[in-house]
């Protein structure tokens, strides 16, 4: 096989550079053994085969400077050296963390990483795996919320389920709705205990920026934020919570709206995400407000950019390397049933939200 589906290349090789690669047939007979021992021992299957030759093939593969045919390879092990990670955005601390922790996991597993990115399109990510079931990686690990209102999500359920049934393994963070291996995310535990300790602090009037409603994240956020006002009988008022894209520019968009709509008295507005948070910080700045004075701010994930701001931003702490960690551990794991493993959450309370 490996000869085979190699030989044009090989051929073109030849002719440019004037040497011949070796095969994995010149690596059998070298070591005088079967070319179908060679390629187990090449491969890492090695249960089956007497340590010496194992140490024969080894040898004449280092002497021959053998290289792979990772192609070939693929199908004889069904799957390559690779994970997987797909994102929903690569200008976003919060995946550029989860990668960095899957990354290094990886490294550590002789795996190397390759990203997609599916730009909060459902129709991407379905597009994006598609595409990775024919490129065999070992895993693919989708990190990114769940967007609803879409009917994308039986077809992603199939083709995920195909992948797995075909030997890779499929993990998910951050969202619950199909039957894989998950890193769960308490974004709504998180967000509650925000405001209790925000309360706590003596603030009262409050307004809240989040994304769009289908957004799970954003809702789950949400929801954990104003249900922990209702501990302390604190109802938002619905002027008070302005919708805006799940990054930095909607964060300064939604400043400005509620600037335009009038804060009345409002003491604190909370992001349901840090990149938001920063944009609400610096679009109040720019209209004259001081944030952590005139207006508080809190945000959620904790992203590094959070103590460079001034004033240092609050927020619910995510142990997102860990997170990436977590993951391709997960990836890796053995057995057939599906594992939730749950990842807590932690306050962090910092200058922006000065106590009252």
């Amino acid at each position: 096989m490996d000869d085979a589906s190699a030989g044009p290349v090989r051929r073109r090789q030849e002719a440019v550079f004037g040497v011949r690669q070796a095969t994995l047939r010149d690596v059998a007979r070298a070591a005088g053994v079967s070319q179908a021992t060679a390629s187990r021992v090449l491969n890492g299957s090695i249960r089956n085969v007497r340590q010496q030759n194992v140490d024969r093939v080894l040898a004449a593969a280092a002497e021959l400077d053998y290289t792979p045919h990772l192609s070939a390879q693929a199908i004889a092990r069904g799957s390559t050296n690779t994970a997987a990670l797909v994102v929903s955005g690569v200008d976003d601390p919060y995946f550029s963390s989860i990668a960095g922790g899957v990354t290094q996991a990886a490294e550590a597993a002789g795996l190397i990483v390759t990203m997609a990115v599916a730009d909060r399109s459902p129709e991407r990510e379905l597009q994006i795996v598609r595409t990775l079931r024919g490129m065999r990686p070992r895993a693919v690990i989708l990190a990114g919320s769940r967007i609803d209102g879409h009917d994308t999500r039986d077809a992603l359920a199939q083709e995920l389920d195909a992948y797995r049934e075909a030997g890779g393994s499929v993990v998910l963070i951050s969202r619950h709705d199909l039957p894989f291996h998950t890193v769960s995310i308490d974004n709504y535990g998180g967000a509650r205990q925000l405001a209790r300790a925000l309360v706590g602090l003596g603030y009262r009037r409050f307004a809240v920026v989040r994304a769009h409603a289908g957004l799970r994240t954003s809702r789950d956020r949400c929801d954990g934020f104003t249900d922990g006002l209702r501990e302390f009988n604190i109802d938002l008022e619905e002027r008070f919570v302005v919708e805006a894209e799940f990054n930095r520019r909607g964060g300064g968009a939604a400043a400005r709206e509620l600037v335009r709509r009038g804060l009345d008295g409002t003491e604190l507005v909370f992001a349901v995400n840090d990149v938001m948070a920063i944009g609400l910080m610096t679009a109040f700045r720019d209209t004259g407000l001081i944030p952590g004075q005139d207006v508080a701010v809190a945000g959620f994930d904790d992203i590094g950019p959070a103590v460079d701001v001034v004033p240092a931003l609050t927020s619910v702490t995510v142990p997102l390397h860990q997170v990436g960690l977590h993951a391709m551990a997960l990836a890796l794991s053995e057995g057939d049933t599906s594992r939730i493993l749950p990842v807590s959450t932690n306050i962090v309370l910092r200058g922006s939200t000065p106590r009252r």
